[in-house]
């Protein structure tokens, strides 16, 4: 990863898109310290329902709440 200072970007802008177009990271530093990083744009992949199917299950009593729970969200004082 390069690293370049805010002088340098401001002066180079224009190269240093075509480098981060070609896949490389960029960090900008101010008097030596990192503070931003420019990277490859990607937009967002599309979302496929059921991708995840299969890596987790959910249990048959998932919506089964305990009477003492109930209880505690009803402000009721005697619990069963």
């Amino acid at each position: 990863m390069a690293e370049v200072s805010v002088y340098e970007a401001k002066t180079h802008l224009s190269r240093l898109l075509l480098r981060v177009a070609a896949g490389e990271d960029i960090v900008i530093a101010k008097s030596g310290k990192p503070v931003a990083r420019l990277v490859p744009y990607s937009s967002k992949k599309r979302r496929v329902f059921g991708g995840d199917e299969g890596l987790f299950q959910i249990p048959d009593d998932f919506d089964e709440t305990p009477d003492d729970l109930v209880a505690l969200f009803e402000g009721d004082d005697a619990v069963s």
